[in-house]
This record gives structure tokens, sequence and C-alpha cells, in this order.
């Protein structure tokens, strides 16, 4: 099971809306982009909005960035999408069998190691920022021009 796409979808409406900032960034616009339907770009485009990361108005077309690029880290990203909660990025199988020595051992032995990689994978997170999705996508573009 992977990391809800949901993630690299707000990070590709936030990279695309400051990219397009003298233009309308509507969620049809978007959803062309991201190459799936408007109503689900709405849906994610409000959960970056409560996180205040993004401002749109209802019935005026378009979204512009709530702050610069450079101060919305991919972490911002991934919890204002709901990706996982707190401690929860990885699951332990409930009720393994506590006649069994591993049964009886299991999740204790393991979730220690799990909420670490949690941990570490929120620090990179924490780390990017859009400006750098941006000005990777610039060079990038250049190369290929």
């Amino acid at each position: 099971m992977s990391i809800s796409s949901r993630f690299t979808v707000g990070i590709h409406i936030l990279t695309l809306v400051e990219l397009n900032k003298d233009g309308v960034s509507s969620s049809e616009y978007i959803a062309g982009s991201v190459n799936t339907n408007a109503t689900l770009i709405r849906k994610i485009t409000g959960m970056l909005k409560k996180a205040g990361l993004i401002e749109v108005k209802p019935g005026i077309a378009g979204a512009k960035l709530a702050m610069k690029p450079s101060e919305i880290a991919l972490l911002d990203v991934y919890k204002a999408v709901d990706v996982v909660q707190e401690q929860e990025l990885f699951s332990v199988h409930d009720n393994p069998n506590p006649d069994c020595p591993v049964g009886r051992n299991i999740q204790d032995s393991v979730l220690p190691i799990l909420s670490a990689a949690q941990l570490a994978l929120e620090k990179v997170l924490g780390t990017v920022t859009i400006e750098d999705i941006l000005q990777d996508i610039a060079v990038k573009e250049d190369r290929e021009n």
C-alpha cells in the first residue's frame, strides 16, 4: 500500500498555481495538468486552503499561494492532505497469536522501527519546499529546450 496520491497532487497544485500566478488557475485548468477530474482538484484544493497553503474564493475561478513558495515545506502539504494520521504511516496487523513467541512480541519489536522511519520521512519532507520543486522543474525545462 502506498501513500495517497493526494500528496503528490497537492504538490502539483501548489507548483502549478505558482508557475501560473499571472494566469487563472481554475480547477479545470489544474485538472488538465494533473490529468484528473476537476472534482478531485477542488477537494484537494479545499484541504490546502484549510491548511492555509492556498487562497481560493468561492465563485471566482483561480487560486494563489497563501505564502511564498519558499515557506511551504512538503511536510506542510503532507499534513494538509491527510496522507496519514500522526504516527500511523505504517500499520501493524491486529491480534497476532499471543501463544506464539513471534506473535506475542512482533508489535513491540517492529513499532519503534516504523515510528523512526516515519519521523525520518517527515524530517526530509520538512527540508524541501515548493520553491525547491519549482527550481528543479525550471532546470529540467531548461535542459529540454
